[in-house]
């Protein structure tokens, strides 16, 4: 991997961006805070909750973003495991609110949640600087919703934090739905009246082979052009511009201009192409890619007392070497060093 200079790093301070080889641009950065999850969704876990690895605190996640920050991120999405199990979230919302991109702006602060908590914690969190919430809920039916969380009475707690979310301002405010065939493939029509009816976007995301156990077959994989035939028997639809172009789901809205889908297709119509993203685990190691094969250990040179200013060269650094694709379905397709939750959503 090429070296970068710090002073190469401090002119990117000075308003550059933070690009890999393959020209993209890089400002979008996802943490995870935790990989602990008070559900054991059947297609992500193995039905253990426990965690697998440390949690950091978040004064140290805070000084890993503002090295991040530095180098031109303007996004930052908290993820899990399951981010509202810590207790101190509303406080490092806040500080991440005073954070500056570097043209001065604020940060774009999202949160992926499962909603389970959110409640009584959507005022406080959108008091202290959050904009906007992702909930994971893959079905619009109780019985579907709890065979798939394994925790009983998931469902009504998921639709109240929906609610609380919507009334608090945390907007626009998307719902996410991984799709498997046969087990809750039903639901997509559903979830197109769900959307229309709550005034939120319903997002269809096709399963990657990111699980804990040995699920994942290309079989299950629900494809775009399936949904979007069958949400359009019932509702018609008509494709929406891309806002950005590194935007991960195909947008959609519906003939009659109520409500919006998304539809997130990494396995049918990979969109590596445009990538933005970066992630950061929770025991602190960039992750250049979901699929990577390789981990880059940010937090061990905070622990060892580096300046920020090395940080953010190691992290030009790592981010230079950013996968130009994934290889899902290709022959040698290996599955990820963690699965998805303990990487971050």
């Amino acid at each position: 991997m090429a070296s970068i200079s710090p002073s190469t790093v401090s002119s990117l301070s000075r308003g550059a961006w933070l690009t890999d080889s393959h020209g993209r641009i890089i400002h979008d950065l996802r943490v995870s805070i935790t990989d602990r999850c008070n559900y054991k969704c059947v297609y992500c876990r193995d039905g253990e909750n426990s965690s697998h690895y440390p949690e950091l605190g978040m004064d140290e996640y805070l000084r890993l973003i503002e090295a991040f920050v530095g180098l031109g991120i303007s996004k930052v999405r908290l993820t899990g495991g399951e981010p509202l199990l810590r207790r101190d979230l509303p406080e490092m919302i806040r500080e991440l609110a005073g954070m500056r991109t570097l043209d001065g702006g604020r940060l774009d602060l999202a949160l992926t949640t499962n909603g389970h908590l959110l409640e009584d914690l959507a005022g406080p969190l959108k008091a202290a600087g959050l904009n906007r919430v992702t909930v994971s809920m893959d079905a619009v039916d109780a019985e579907t919703f709890e065979r798939i969380t394994r925790v009983p009475g998931s469902f009504e707690r998921v639709l109240r934090g929906v609610r609380a979310a919507r009334a608090a301002g945390l907007t626009p405010l998307k719902i996410n739905c991984v799709l498997l065939r046969g087990f809750n493939d039903s639901q997509i029509e559903g979830f197109a009246r769900f959307a229309r009816a709550e005034g939120v976007v319903a997002r269809f995301i096709e399963f990657m082979p990111l699980e804990e156990g040995r699920l994942w077959s290309p079989e299950i994989v629900v494809p775009m052009r399936e949904i979007v035939e069958r949400i359009g028997r019932v509702l018609p639809l008509e494709e929406l511009e891309a806002r950005d172009a590194s935007e991960t789901a195909r947008r959609f809205g519906f003939a009659d201009g109520v409500g919006e889908i998304g539809i997130i297709a990494p396995v049918t119509q990979a969109f590596c192409g445009a990538c933005s993203r970066v992630r950061l685990t929770s025991d602190g190691k960039i992750r250049t890619c979901l699929f990577s094969q390789i981990e880059h250990d940010l937090y061990g040179r905070l622990r060892a007392g580096v300046s920020q200013e090395e940080l953010r060269a190691y992290i030009a650094r790592t981010v230079q070497g950013k996968e130009a694709r994934h290889h899902i379905g290709e022959p040698g397709f290996l599955k990820p060093s963690r699965s998805m939750v303990h990487i971050g959503g």
